[in-house]
Parts: C-alpha cells; sequence; structure tokens
C-alpha cells in the first residue's frame, strides 16, 4: 500500500484542557491510542504547542495552540474512481461506488471520494457524506454562495433523497412510514454507536416495496430527515436489516455478536435520487444516480 502525504491535525485549546499535562490531555481527548503511544509520539517530536516541540509534562491552558504532525502512512486500497453526473458553474454531482468513504477519517486521507473529486475540481466542497459502504449520488458545491444556499435549503427541508436499499426478509406491506428515535447506544468495542433508541432524535423514512424477492424485499426510501446509519437502523427497526449488514439486527440494534463496525460494508444501499432547488436559478432539480444491477427490479434494463 501506498503512503499518503502524513497530516497535521490543529486544535485549540478549550475549558477541558486546563491544568492537564499535555500528554495527559492528549490521552484523554483521543483514546484511539493509549498513553504509551502518546508517549512516542511526543519523543519522536510529532506534538507542538504554540509552535514548540511539547515534550508531555507542559501544563496547558485554555487557548493554546496544539498539533500533532502525522508521519506518513499506508491507507487501505479502496475504490478511487467516480462517476460525474452533474456539472455547471454552482454544482457538481457524482456518482460514489460503495467502499469509497466520502470524507477523511478512520485512517482515510487521500483515498477518499474529497480528495480524488478535488484532483479534478479543486475546491469542491461536499455538502452531505454517504456511509463508505453507500454508493450512489453526492453532490458538491463549487462556490460559496452555491454551498450557503444549499446548506440552507438542506436545513429548512428542501432537499429530497430517494435511496434504494436490498433488505432481508419478505415484506408483508407495501409500505412503511417508519419514525424510530435515532441515537447513541452503548457499544462494548466503540463505546457507543448510533442505533434505534428510545431517548434518540426523532427521525423520519418513507420507505415502499419495489420487488419482493425470496428471502429478501428492494425497497425505496425516503429520508426527510438525514441521521446516521438512518436507512438501515430504520429498516432493521421494523424487521428488515440490510441483506449483508455486519451492524444492525433486527430491532435496530448492533448484533450481539458484534461481527461488524459502522463503517464496514457488505451490504447494497444506494443514493440514487437528489431533488433540490438549484442555488442561482431557484429551478427545482432532480438528480439520479443509476443503480447497481443487485437493486434494479426485474423488468428495469441494466445500464
Amino acid at each position: 500500500m501506498a503512503l499518503n502525504g502524513g497530516y497535521t491535525y490543529r486544535e485549540e485549546l478549550g475549558g477541558r484542557a486546563r491544568g492537564l499535562t499535555v500528554l495527559a490531555y492528549l490521552t484523554r481527548r483521543y483514546p484511539h491510542s493509549d498513553e504509551s503511544e502518546w508517549r512516542a509520539r511526543l519523543d519522536r517530536g510529532e506534538v507542538s504547542l504554540d509552535g514548540e516541540v511539547a515534550r508531555g509534562g507542559e501544563e496547558l491552558r485554555p487557548g493554546q495552540h496544539l498539533e500533532w504532525r502525522r508521519p506518513p502512512w499506508p491507507e487501505e486500497e479502496v475504490p478511487l474512481g467516480y462517476e460525474l453526473l452533474y456539472r455547471d458553474a454552482a454544482l457538481l454531482a457524482v456518482g460514489k461506488p460503495s467502499g469509497l468513504p466520502t470524507l477523511p477519517g478512520g485512517g482515510f486521507l487521500d483515498h477518499t471520494l474529497l480528495s480524488v473529486v478535488r484532483r479534478d475540481f479543486p475546491g469542491a466542497t461536499p455538502l452531505h457524506r454517504l456511509g463508505r459502504g453507500t454508493s450512489g449520488l453526492v453532490l458538491f458545491a463549487r462556490t460559496a454562495e452555491a454551498a450557503s444556499v444549499l446548506t440552507r435549503a438542506w436545513r429548512d427541508g428542501g432537499v429530497r433523497k430517494v435511496y434504494r436499499a436490498l433488505a432481508s426478509g419478505v415484506a408483508e406491506q407495501e409500505s412503511y412510514t417508519i419514525a424510530t428515535p435515532i441515537g447513541p447506544v452503548p457499544h462494548p468495542r466503540l463505546g457507543s454507536v448510533f442505533a434505534a433508541s428510545p431517548g434518540g432524535k426523532p427521525s423520519l423514512s418513507q420507505a415502499r416495496v419495489l420487488e419482493r424477492r425470496p428471502d429478501q424485499t428492494l425497497f425505496e426510501v425516503d429520508i426527510p430527515t438525514g441521521r446516521p446509519h438512518q436507512i438501515r437502523i430504520h429498516l432493521a427497526s421494523v424487521g428488515h436489516p440490510l441483506v449483508g449488514d455486519p451492524l444492525y439486527a433486527p430491532g435496530g440494534v448492533p448484533r450481539a455478536d458484534l461481527p461488524g463496525l459502522p463503517g464496514d460494508g457488505g451490504y447494497l444501499l444506494h443514493a440514487a435520487r437528489l431533488t433540490f432547488p438549484h442555488p442561482l436559478s431557484g429551478e427545482t432539480l432532480t438528480l439520479h444516480a443509476p443503480p447497481p444491477p443487485q437493486l434494479l427490479t426485474a423488468d428495469e434494463p441494466s445500464p
């Protein structure tokens, strides 16, 4: 695997850093690494405080600037292509393949949709994100004005998002209105994950059967809200977890055997259609991303 260019994480310290040493703060704030790992990074000179190399024992106060210069690291191989679906002076719409993260995180930096799109369109900014295992349409703004207008439309409910999902089990109903709240629940490996939770945030999905198959159902799902992993959680909450989903079990909760993590793939979920007001003209624009063959009905032609 090829090395990326490394990355510098920057943070202006807040009140929770007051009185802690650099080492204690890093260990508490970023528990993905233990104290010995942070000590090794400090010994290698990778951490600085207000522009000076930190040794670990410095006492912190709010307003200081802490940096970790992470050296280049190998990234997992993922699909690095995308399909250009729409382009004008204000917008880009691209088709993301399953397996490619939208944004940096979880060990990914260069191997992300953001990185590969910006190689062709510098400055393009994604207006939403899809889970790594989800394929389909992602909308980018090319100007600050377009980003502002569309962010407001998203917040005000002016954007309609429609997905296709292959779920386990044969649906008894033709449609489902799912309003299961979604919020963090305990997870022994991660601390917490988003799942069905009585104390979670209000969430709404409208699921319609497109096709029934042996032991499976192909759904079209409209999501007026956009909670993390919403479709995976909601379909599981009505007894139809996505085929191959390594995390969510019937009921919309994490599987008891914990075979997977939120970013793991193996399921079929596709962002198929997006309807929104164009940020310059105000006209309603509907864009489509052709579904993969597994998410087509029997009477739909393959692309």
